[in-house]
């Protein structure tokens, strides 16, 4: 598995100096990342990208919240292939009914997409993965509402802080999710007690073997209580490492 990194964990640091800051993460071993909000860094980003090498094949944008042509062809500027909506709120996630709506959005936002050549997925955060009172996920009730082209990119770490176990949900959403989120910390709500992958709670190798049918996993820090690039090397460091013998 290749790994990325979203660059909303590295977004002070983007805000001051964007191009220093590819550079540091391509630096670092990086060849993969994930843009948020890219429409209007779009033309600086992509100098960026092209100067270092790296390449974005996912991105996270407001899809059912903002002008998706805008999103569509920004994604197309930078090479981005899947465009992924971060968050719905965790009101619209309370009933079957609700979530069905937001799918039907998703398969919208998804028809609209396939005519920029770009696939549409959904990350989830803790709300989510709460059991309904038929005693499914809310994601899982997303999943079986979804055209069969719409993914998701699960958040390992938030689905943990939501009550499952991250191996046993991707094993049950199987080949729907096609990116995944890899965190670390104590799985809590606070996300600034995170911490490096590898230095938590999580079962980061048991995560990474059971999404091993994917390319791609993209490393995120929500937040942290140190400096955040001793954080991210850290995490490139452990993953490039590769799962220890006995």
């Amino acid at each position: 598995m290749a790994y990325s990194i979203q660059l909303y964990t590295v977004r002070k640091a983007l805000d001051a100096d964007l191009p220093a800051t590819i550079r540091r993460l391509a630096d670092i071993g990086f060849t993969h990342v994930e843009p948020y909000n890219f429409v209007a860094t779009a033309a600086v980003l992509g100098e960026a990208l092209r100067a270092t090498g790296l390449s974005a094949p996912s991105g996270h944008a407001p899809l059912l919240r903002a002008d998706q042509d805008e999103i569509f062809t920004a994604a197309n500027t930078l090479g981005i292939t899947t465009v992924v909506d971060p968050s719905v709120a965790e009101d619209r996630w309370k009933t079957v009914e609700d979530i069905e709506i937001t799918a039907g959005l998703l398969n919208a936002a998804a028809a609209k997409g396939a005519q920029y050549g770009v696939t549409v997925g959904y990350h989830n955060h803790w709300w989510e993965v709460e059991t309904l009172p038929d005693g499914r996920t809310g994601l899982e009730v997303l999943a079986d509402n979804l055209n069969p082209e719409v993914i998701l990119e699960l958040d390992t770490y938030w689905a943990a802080v939501g009550g499952q176990d991250p191996v046993a949900l991707l094993a049950r959403l199987g080949d729907r999710v096609r990116l995944i989120h890899i965190k670390d910390g104590p799985a809590t709500r606070d996300p600034r007690a995170q911490v490096a992958v590898g230095s938590g709670a999580l079962p980061i190798w048991d995560i990474i073997e059971a999404a091993s049918n994917l390319e791609v996993g993209v490393v995120e820090l929500d937040d942290f209580e140190g400096e955040m690039f001793d954080a991210v090397t850290d995490s490139f460091r452990f993953l490039s490492a590769g799962r220890p013998t006995a």
